[in-house]
């Protein structure tokens, strides 16, 4: 059978490990037949991937992380309707299928658009898995439209699904953006994306108050516990809160006054069961950039597409002191 390239972890071991993320040698993927096999130009580092790598259980073979994608449709499967060999694509994969860190991925089509054509393979892979979080949780969980007035808090919004959330909402709805951020490196970035205000979310009930008196109509929150009563405190009757960490043994009765509304926005759901939708979403999205609308949060590329490179990423987004996203590219 033939092989690819790949980069691989046995057992859940700490980033300066350098038996942590390991050059493989692993079989070619097979096709089913809605996927595509793409060859992969370029990927980047989430925090699921850092949180999958910390957790992995030890195995003798080895398991390929990675979500985030762009490259070049090289294989079709049988079935395939959308997109054809030598096509340039994008995408964040499904969390129940081997990763995108190697040669070749295969990916099923439902979940794949062409990339934009105005950014390159680096720039493009920053995007996907970000986008989809940031535009879940403001379109399908908040149901934001143009219309839409009020405020909007993004906590951690200098971060990478916070980065491409203060952009669509600007971009796509009338709401007031207040992003936070405890460095002045990472204000500044928030503001340069559009940011109405940028408060320190260290300080978060003292300066959401200031800066919104009357309090906020939607949280989105990667960072829940401990936050919970000043949520309920800043957050105004009736509102939502949209939340994508795993928070344990979370308490949400201070909310329960209010009748605040809170969601779980996980963008591995629809793969998982297979609900469609990302793939238009995707394609939405690659316009909105041709356009120049919304920009790729690219801040740091590492052109070494090996387990060196990707300990280097991993590195970086675990040190969380990153603005925008890490992407590691051939």
């Amino acid at each position: 059978m033939a092989t690819m390239a790949a980069i691989g972890s046995f057992a859940g071991l700490p980033i300066d490990d350098l038996q942590a993320l390991q050059d493989v040698e692993i079989d070619l993927p097979e096709l089913r037949p809605r996927d595509v096999l793409v060859e992969v130009a370029a990927v980047s580092v989430n925090p699921v991937d850092i949180k999958l790598r910390q957790t992995l259980a030890s195995s003798s073979t080895p398991v390929i992380l990675g979500f985030d994608a762009a490259g070049v449709v090289t294989a079709l499967g049988s079935q395939v309707s959308t997109l054809s060999v030598g096509d340039e694509v994008w995408y964040a994969g499904d969390i129940s299928r081997p990763g995108t860190n190697a040669e070749f991925h295969a990916v099923d089509e439902r979940i794949v658009s062409r990339k934009p054509r105005s950014l390159s393979f680096a720039d493009a892979a920053a995007l996907p898995l970000t986008t989809i979080t940031a535009w879940e949780s403001l379109f399908d969980r908040f149901e934001l439209t143009r219309d839409s007035r009020g405020a909007l808090l993004i906590m951690g919004a200098a971060g990478g699904v916070g980065s491409v959330m203060i952009q669509l909402a600007k971009a796509l709805t009338g709401v007031r953006v207040i992003a936070t951020a405890s460095r002045s490196d990472s204000a500044e970035w928030a503001k340069n994306l559009g940011a109405d205000a940028v408060i320190n979310h260290h300080n978060l009930r003292a300066e959401a108050v200031a800066v919104a008196p009357e309090g906020v109509d939607w949280v989105f929150s990667p960072h829940s516990a401990g936050n919970v009563e000043d949520f309920a405190e800043i957050v105004k009757p009736l509102g939502h809160v949209t939340a994508i960490d795993d928070p344990v043994n979370l308490d949400l009765m201070p909310l329960k006054d209010k009748s605040i509304a809170w969601h779980w926005e996980f963008m591995f759901t629809k793969p998982l069961f297979g609900i469609e939708g990302q793939a238009e979403l995707l394609a939405r999205t690659a316009q909105l950039v041709d356009d120049g609308v919304i920009r790729s949060t690219v801040t740091n590329t590492i052109e070494d597409f090996s387990a060196q490179g990707l300990r280097a990423a991993h590195e970086a987004v675990e040190s969380g002191h990153t603005t925008g996203k890490v992407v590691v590219c051939r």
